[in-house]
């Protein structure tokens, strides 16, 4: 979440008669300078500079900076005369007489040296704070004494009072703002780093943020340092120059920018490892400075550590009602159920929640707005990895057995309850693994396991995606745990179901050992158990071979279902709902199709392409086109229609 700038004042809120105090000490400190520069007592001067201070209400630009940076005397009026230069054009005149008339209009280390009090050769050092912080520089094309010397133009609008992100940063840096609501798990991980940061003092390790909550990661940051009293700017990993020089140059300018600007910073390295040019920007950079990563790492500079994931199943209930209000009684069970479903950040449950608090009172149906508020969030993708299904099947397609729907059923009650039963009851905190429901649809080809899965989808709200086992399973080694830690965490974020299709391609038995090849097949398989176990949402397995799946597999199990070839009548309640209402049927003898001795899955083709055949005729769809269609598919399979299987169609 970006925040708007603060207001240019040097410290917001101190307003005009601070801007208009600060200009008239700006003018006697240069009225001062002139003085000196003529050559003449500049005791009343001074005087009126102090009158000037007294009546700020906060300190002046100059003191401020001067004290930030630890200024000599004469390092502060050296600034103070480069800025006269550029705000006054009398300076100049009086520059170029003190020169003795030399055509050099402009301050010069000589000059200082020359008419300024307390004058010193160190002032310009590099090691020194107006070289140090790109306060001052003098020109490279003369020598240092009789060079010119430019202020900063960052430098000269803070004294003029307006402080504002250098120019230089604003591509690179963005505002965050404080977050509006957090986990309270992201609230109690904030007191410990407050806790730690006390305990420790100065100077301030590197704080790094790690984990699956990106938005998490940012709010924490930004209630961390506005407890500090700092502002958050955020620099993204990719922006940080390789080049040493540059990157040498970013962090001073940014070093410079927490004592003008009081703000901490955030690194963020998106999923990928800090690389060289990030670790020595991050060990070169002071004050308050977070990295949020995927994984932890080291860092020379001292560090500690916090992980920060998506809230849980009760943090993000208690979210849903905050952002909702008085719109949450609408939503009824909606709320646990979304909570179970979906592994949302504080951001997302604000973003999806505020339309819904404006317009509950107007909506028809809140839950299905809930649902649909829900599946419309922005989510990892898994183009490529997986195929989206659009589940369109209800419980009245599918045809199967009493016990089996029973079992179906019951896999519905269990994600729909499972913050009460995990959470509130306590099972979660007794065993921490295995929570995930996880299943096994086996049986042939066709007997209605895919129907199945999308009709869980349909009655539980929820996306449904098919794995691509051919973009999945990779011979690189490493390849295919990369890609499957994507789906799972792509997944657990969107609340989808995972359908592994002919699953015992991918979750099969592990072999003995021989060779390295073997070794990294069996720790594949191995990761895929610890993943199955994790996963918080539903993953299901087909298999049409289930003796052929690891063993390790079935025990993990929580739904084991047999899908049995259809019987006579299960395949004629087929065949009476494979039509669609629209399509015109004539004199179909369902009976007589149903002693073809096929699954739900070739019915289906049989029934499609036999439509194919009777819109080519101009006609209803007949015995004749379901005949010929009924042939076509027989020899997809290779196995002839028996005369028995096809007597009296035609």
């Amino acid at each position: 979440m970006n925040a708007p700038e603060p207001r240019p004042e040097l410290r917001p809120g101190l307003g005009q008669d601070w801007t208009e105090g600060n200009q008239r000490l700006l003018v006697a400190e240069f009225a001062r300078l002139k003085r000196a520069l003529r050559g003449e007592a500049a005791e009343d001067a001074g005087e009126r500079v102090e009158r000037c201070r007294a009546e700020l209400v906060a300190p002046a630009g100059i003191d401020r900076l001067a004290e930030r940076f630890g200024l000599s005397v004469f390092e502060r009026d050296l600034l103070l005369l480069a800025a006269g230069v550029e705000m006054d054009a009398e300076f100049a005149v009086l520059c170029a007489a003190a020169a003795g008339g030399a055509q050099r209009p402009w301050a010069s280390f000589a000059l200082a040296l020359a008419f300024l009090p307390e004058a010193h050769w160190s002032a310009l050092g590099p090691s020194r704070p107006l070289r140090r912080w790109h306060l001052l520089e003098p020109a490279e094309d003369a020598a240092l004494v009789s060079a010119r010397l430019r202020i900063d133009e960052r430098v000269l609008h803070y004294l003029a009072g307006v402080n504002q992100l250098d120019q230089r940063l604003r591509p690179l840096l963005r505002r965050i703002g404080e977050p509006s609501a957090m986990a309270e798990a992201h609230q109690a991980a904030l007191d410990s780093i407050l806790a730690a940061l006390d305990k420790l003092g100065p100077p301030l390790p590197v704080l790094q943020l790690w984990g699956g909550d990106l938005h998490g990661k940012r709010d924490m940051a930004a209630q961390l340092a506005a407890r500090c009293g700092l502002q958050l700017h955020a620099i993204a990993a990719e922006d940080i120059p390789a080049s040493p020089h540059e990157g040498e140059l970013l962090a001073s300018l940014w070093e410079r920018e927490t004592a003008l600007f009081d703000s901490a910073l955030l690194v963020e390295c998106a999923d990928a490892a800090p690389g060289t040019s990030v670790r020595r920007f991050v060990e070169r950079v002071g004050g308050l400075t977070l990295v949020a990563l995927r994984e932890p790492t080291s860092f020379a500079r001292n560090d500690l550590r916090f992980q920060v994931e998506k809230p849980d199943r009760r943090d993000q209930l208690r979210l849903w009602e905050q952002a909702l209000g008085g719109a949450a009684a609408r939503m009824g069970s909606a709320l646990e159920a979304v909570a179970s479903e979906f592994r949302l950040s504080a951001q997302d449950i604000q973003r999806a929640a505020a339309p819904l608090a404006r317009e509950a009172a107007v909506l028809p149906d809140p839950t299905a707005a809930l649902w649909q508020a829900c599946r419309a969030m922005e989510r990892p993708r898994l183009e490529g990895l997986a195929q989206h299904i659009e589940p369109a099947a209800g419980w009245d397609d599918l045809i199967l057995p009493e016990a089996q729907k029973a079992i179906l059923r019951q896999i519905t009650v269990q994600l729909r309850h499972r913050l009460t039963v995990h959470d509130r009851w306590g099972f979660a905190a007794k065993n921490t693994r295995g929570l995930g429901i996880s299943a096994l649809f086996e049986g042939e080809s066709g007997t209605g396991k895919t129907m199945a899965a999308e009709v869980l989808a349909n009655e539980l709200h929820l996306e449904l995606f098919r794995i691509d086992l051919s973009a999945v399973v990779s011979k690189y080694i490493g390849e295919t745990e990369k890609n499957l830690a994507r789906v799972f965490d792509a997944a657990e974020d969107r609340g989808a179901i995972l359908l592994f299709d002919e699953a015992d391609a991918l979750f099969g038995k592990r072999s003995e050992v021989k060779d390295s090849h073997d070794r990294y097949a069996n720790i594949e398989v191995s990761y895929l158990l610890q993943r199955m176990e994790a996963y918080r949402g539903l993953a299901i397995l087909t298999s049409n071979q289930k003796a052929a799946l690891d063993s390790a597999f079935q025990r993990r199990l929580r739904f084991v279902i047999h899908f049995p070839f259809p019987d006579a009548g299960e395949r004629e309640a087929i065949w009476r709902r494979v039509f669609p209402a629209a399509a015109p049927v004539q004199d179909l003898d369902y009976a007589r199709l149903a002693q073809l001795h096929m699954a739900g899955g070739n019915i289906r083709n049989i029934a499609l392409n036999a439509a194919f055949h009777a819109a080519e005729a101009a006609e209803p769809v007949g015995m004749a086109h379901l005949l010929r269609a009924a042939h076509g598919e027989a020899a997809k399979r290779e196995r002839p229609l028996s005369g028995a299987e096809i007597r009296g169609w035609a």
